[in-house]
């Protein structure tokens, strides 16, 4: 299992930017590309590096609290 496995990842398109934007806010605000797949591994990629830092250097890993919307009122 990867580091950045239980933090909850997403890439959307972003109108006012022009490009897609990778976002994990539990860890890193986020990224941006042109490739929506590319942008994708490359998130897992910098959350999962975040991670390993934050261990390395002592600190508490953050608590994942963003959670994908489990139902549609």
């Amino acid at each position: 299992m990867r580091p950045g496995d239980g933090y909850h990842k997403w890439v959307e398109w972003s109108e006012e930017d022009d490009t897609y934007v990778g976002r994990c806010p539990d860890v890193i605000t986020g990224i941006h590309g042109s490739d929506s797949i590319r942008l994708y591994e490359e998130l897992c990629e910098v959350v999962d590096e975040v991670l390993v830092a934050f261990k390395a250097s002592g600190r508490p890993l953050p608590r994942p609290v963003t959670r994908p919307m489990q139902e549609v009122a």
